[in-house]
């Protein structure tokens, strides 16, 4: 009885901490569900180890996931976009709410286009702003069960070099080529705050808007088209992914594997 007692009151500070505002205090909750899940395995069976095992558990969930999903995914080394209707209301109720957003800050609408590959859709809706030389990016993405949006600023500069921010809500599936400058801001939840946050992260870098290049709004699609395939070919380079015996697709190999469950585990960190 007083086991379950001190479990109970353990899940029970947790929960009381994970209210509080302070991220201190939230992961120390986080951390008090991890004692709580230690204290049942040690309660039930006497024995430290089995405390232990339950604890470790909660990391090993991702390869679950990573095995037998991840594992057997074929995607394709050129992904082509083409004009693509907009999802519908019920499938991505925020997009005329984020596009009202973008333009209300001065970006002109451009383009919908996307990609399909068999249980994987992914739509994007490009603005650009000619003043700022700035282009605005709305992602929907739906894979099998799940969806997810992001919106991302980006500007290029001269010699290569793209700067882009991004709210993408976990940790990137790939690694970025050498010559993408990512900055991930998840705290800002107004457009107008998110394109202010870029810009002051650009300025501390040392860059004007005289520093970057104007874009064609007519080769963004052609500028997003190649960026994918600079991205699939550095992570074939290190070793992330590799091809598959289908032509034209590729897959995560055992290494790419155990990179995307460290990039799990830094999401799993910075949330508790």
């Amino acid at each position: 009885m007083n086991g379950i007692l001190l479990i109970l009151g353990v899940i029970a500070l947790s929960l009381a901490l994970r209210t509080l505002p302070w991220t201190f205090t939230r992961k120390l909750g986080a951390a008090g569900f991890l004692a709580a899940s230690f204290l049942v395995g040690y309660f039930a069976s006497g024995k430290i180890w089995i405390g232990a095992v339950i604890v470790a558990m909660w990391f090993l969930f991702p390869w679950i996931e990573l095995i037998t999903r991840t594992r057997k995914m074929r995607l394709p080394v050129k992904r082509s976009l083409s004009r693509k209707s907009p999802p519908g209301a019920q499938r991505f109720p925020e997009l005329n709410t984020i596009t009202g957003e973008i333009e209300a800050a001065g970006f002109v609408y451009v383009k919908d286009t996307g990609w399909s590959w068999n249980d994987t859709n992914q739509f994007f809706r490009f603005f650009y702003h000619a003043e700022k030389r700035t282009q605005a990016t709305i992602c929907f993405t739906e894979q099998s069960f799940y969806s997810y949006t992001s919106v991302s600023i980006s500007v290029r500069h001269g010699d290569g070099r793209v700067f882009r921010t991004s709210n993408l809500p976990f940790s990137s599936p790939m690694k970025s080529p050498p010559n993408i400058v990512q900055r991930r801001d998840l705290d800002s939840f107004l457009f107008v705050d998110f394109i202010e946050g870029h810009e002051m992260w650009v300025e501390a870098l040392g860059f004007t808007t005289e520093d970057f290049t104007h874009q064609s709004p007519e080769d963004i699609v052609t500028q997003v088209e190649s960026e994918s395939g600079s991205q699939i070919n550095h992570n074939l380079e290190s070793g992330i992914i590799a091809l598959c015996e289908k032509a034209e697709t590729w897959r995560y190999s055992w290494r790419g594997l155990v990179y995307l469950y460290f990039q799990a585990l830094k999401d799993f960190m910075r949330w508790c």
